[in-house]
């Protein structure tokens, strides 16, 4: 892949974070992804679903930030995550997996209207949509997900796949 290529994906990558687009990652962007997925999914914030999000958001931020925050800022900056961020899980992709797990099991609970564990993709594409995934692209994410083809998007199926997103190769 070429560098244009590569600095389109990180692009991509990176406002997938940015929730209100004024150009960094911060605290708010994760505390606005659970509201909106508290909205959708019509979970309250004082819920057990509702704290799951919020608590799983703050982790992610937290460990993002650790990760990526160069300054200290409080705010990640496209640089910043270009430069910390993206090398940093491409080169150990499990570490993603550890700060974003308890945000997608958290996503997971509360997409999965029958408790059984799993969501299905059309619960999946609920929750994108409500990241801000446009339809079309949130349609075809979803049904990616199931990697196993069982109709289920699983724990395990979405960390990989989110893992797998966010660590682009070079």
């Amino acid at each position: 892949m070429d560098s244009a290529e590569y600095e389109r994906r990180i692009a991509a990558r990176f406002a997938t974070f940015d929730q209100d687009g004024n150009g960094y990652i911060s605290r708010e962007d994760f505390s606005t992804a659970a509201a909106a997925l508290c909205a959708e999914f019509g979970a309250t914030a004082r819920s057990e679903k509702g704290q799951a999000l919020y608590i799983g958001a703050e982790a992610f931020w937290q460990g993002m930030a650790g990760i990526a925050d160069r300054d200290g800022d409080q705010r990640i900056t496209r640089d910043e995550f270009v430069g910390g961020a993206v090398k940093r899980l491409r080169d150990n992709p499990g570490r993603f997996a550890e700060i974003a797990r308890p945000f997608l099991l958290a996503v997971l609970r509360v997409a999965d209207g029958d408790g059984d564990g799993t969501a299905s993709p059309q619960e999946a594409q609920r929750a994108l949509r409500a990241l801000g995934v446009p339809e079309d692209i949130a349609g075809a994410s979803a049904a990616a997900l199931d990697a196993d083809g069982d109709g289920r998007v699983s724990e395990d199926e979405i960390v990989a796949a989110f893992a797998a997103y966010f660590t682009v190769p070079e």
